[in-house]
Order: structure tokens, then sequence, then C-alpha cells
């Protein structure tokens, strides 16, 4: 099968601007309109595959993959053309009512608008924003009346045509020459009013509800992480698209370990001796206890490293460390023998020595 040129279909040349392709749609579009053409099954398919083409070479990032790989191409991003006219009608409603004051069928369509977006903040302990956890939570929202099933009237009657404007949704008023059309104040341009509205909606087509949704929250999420789930949010109107949800996460402070990018920092005391001769100690890390080597020798305040006990990467491969910082704990109340075996020690130790001549010759120079 051949494969169809949208360029050719509009009769345009590939570097037509944005309104030669308007205005050659305009004039095809209105030559094979179904309202002109009822019942002609060759002018609705001519009318269907050059509002196809339009849509395609109207938007120039489809117009670009189209122009590079052709119709193949566009199937990646989710085009598959209009499965009807009322598609079409809500798409370019614009283009006919310059034509006919209506999209089609002698009344203004109601254009479909996408639903509102909903937010939803979301607590988690840092232990889940670690290793990630599926939550359950429950989003108010709004929701088609079972009762009226989203038609806003009483079960048993139906919504009919505005006696204002004999269901087009305007009201045409002359003033001299010139016939001006407003959107009617009756029934607020809808076309339909509702005699009888729905007890349970009050005429809405929409209650408020409580859905119940699984949010799957990744591994390594951090306080403003931001989920976006498709399709949750609110109703779509006039048959258009729901909203999204977006969760935000906020991530509870731990009472031991606080985070630095992908690393979990922690503290940890150590006695005197263990400082001076080394040791080899225990670690809490979130995945349980870790034995660390303490080296000889080190000061307080100084850092070791635990690798792999951090946070996964959620952009790369693996996970952070652990950082431990080592605090020196000095005894405050020493028995009489201890005082004496410090003693000692600080006699024979060189570093005494050293240090005091290092300070003499200090304030010797005069500083």
């Amino acid at each position: 099968m051949e494969e169809k040129d949208y360029y050719k279909i509009l009769g345009v040349p590939r570097d037509a601007t944005e309104d030669q392709i308007k205005k050659s749609y305009r004039k095809i579009a209105m030559q094979h309109h179904p309202d002109r053409n009822p019942g002609n099954k060759e002018a609705e398919e001519k009318f269907k595959i050059a509002s196809e083409a339009y849509e395609v070479l109207r938007d120039p990032e489809k117009r670009e993959i189209y122009n590079r790989y052709g119709i193949e191409g566009l199937k990646g991003t989710g085009f598959t053309g209009f499965r009807g006219f009322e598609d079409i009608f809500s798409s370019f409603g614009d283009i006919f009512e310059d034509f006919f004051g209506f999209g089609s069928t002698g009344r203004r369509r109601a254009r479909a608008h996408p639903g509102a977006d909903l937010r939803y903040d979301l607590k988690i302990s840092f232990h889940e924003s670690a290793f990630g956890k599926e939550s359950e939570i429950e989003i108010p929202k709004n929701a088609v009346c079972e009762s009226c099933n989203g038609s806003g009237a009483k079960p048993g009657t139906y919504p009919t045509h505005c006696p204002n404007c004999k269901g087009t949704g305007q009201v045409t008023r002359s003033q001299g020459f010139f016939a001006i059309s407003t959107t009617c104040g009756q029934c607020r341009g809808e076309g339909n009013i509702i005699p009888h509205p729905c007890k349970e909606c009050r005429g809405h087509g929409k209650v408020r509800k409580t859905k119940k949704i699984q949010v799957k929250i990744p591994p390594g999420v951090g306080t403003g992480s931001k989920l976006r789930i498709r399709g949750e949010g609110e109703e779509g109107e006039k048959g258009g698209p729901p909203g999204d949800l977006f969760v935000f996460i906020y991530v509870e402070p731990h009472d031991f370990f606080s985070r630095e990018g992908d690393d979990i920092i922690c503290q940890i005391p150590i006695s005197f001796p263990q400082a001076v001769l080394g040791a080899e100690i225990e670690v809490p890390t979130l995945n349980g206890k870790r034995s660390l080597p303490i080296p000889k020798g080190i000061e307080s305040g100084e850092v070791l490293r635990i690798k792999g006990e951090g946070f996964t990467r959620m952009r790369g491969h693996g996970r952070g460390d652990q950082i431990v910082q080592i605090i020196v704990k000095t005894p405050k109340n020493v028995t009489k023998r201890q005082e004496e075996i410090l003693r000692e020690f600080e006699e024979l130790s060189e570093r005494k020595v050293k240090g005091e001549d290092r300070w003499k010759g200090f304030f010797k120079a005069g500083n």
C-alpha cells in the first residue's frame, strides 16, 4: 500500500509555512465538510484524511518526525489519527466556526477539556525512602455520577434542547445590517438544559468520591521528589482526557541517620583508648549492624566510609555509602587509678615535649 503523502493531500510544498498549511486545509475541509456533503462517503474520507494531514503538519514536532521517518515514525508519538468527526471538530472547531458559526450539524460544539491535575502530599519514613515501598492512598476527586451516568438528568428523564437558542448554544440578534451572535445565557452555550436535575449530583453529572490508588515509591526518593500517575486526576470535560495525579514526597527525619546526596551520615562515639590503640566496633546501618575497623591514632571528627550502605542512586547505578564520623569521647569522671595511669602516659608522651618546645618558640618570636 502506498504511504500517504500529507503534503500532497493538502496540496502544499514541503517548505510550506504554517499559514499556507492552515489556509489549504480550511479550503479542503470546507469543500468536503460532512454538513455540506450528507451521505457522501468519499467526501467524508477526504475530510478525515485532510484533517489527519493538518494535525501532523501544523505541529512542528510531529512535522519534523514525519519529514524524517514518515508515518511509521509518528507511531512512536502516540498519534494514530482521528477516531471520528467528534475528535476533528473538538480539535479544529475554531476553523469551522469561522465559516459556519458552529462545528457541525447546526450547533456550536462544546470543546473537550482535559481534567485538572491533582496533588497529594505523602509522608514516608527514612527507611522507606531508602528502600521504596508500595503505598495505598485515598484521593478525593470528582467522578461520573452513577445515578444519571453523567447526564445530570434525573433517571428516566433526559436533557432537552434549550428553548432560548433552539439547541445551538448561541443567540443571534440583528442590529441594523449586522447580525451578532452571543453565547446563550440560559444554557451557557451548552445547547441543552436539564428540566429535572439528578438528585445525587444536582445536575452536574459528577459527584465527589474518594478513590484508593496504589502508589509505587521507588527506592532513593527524597523530600521534594515528585511522582506522576497519569490519568488519576480529575475527569475531563466533554470527552476530554483525565488529568494526572502528582504525589509529592516528604521524608521524616531519622533520629540517628541523616542524608547527603546518596550517602548516609552518622556519628559514632568511641573511647580515648580505642582512638589511641585502634579497635573493631559494630556500626548500625539500614541493613543491620556492620563491623568497622578503627585505625590507631584516629582523631575526633575524622570520617570512615562503609561502601554501598547508602541510598539507591536514582540517576545511575548502585548505592551511595555510609559515612561514619568518629567522635572521641573524653571521660569526665575517672578513678584515682585511671588518673595515675593518664599522668604516667602524659609523662611518657613525646607529643607533650614537642608541643611545649613548639609553643615556647612561638612566644619567643614575639607572636
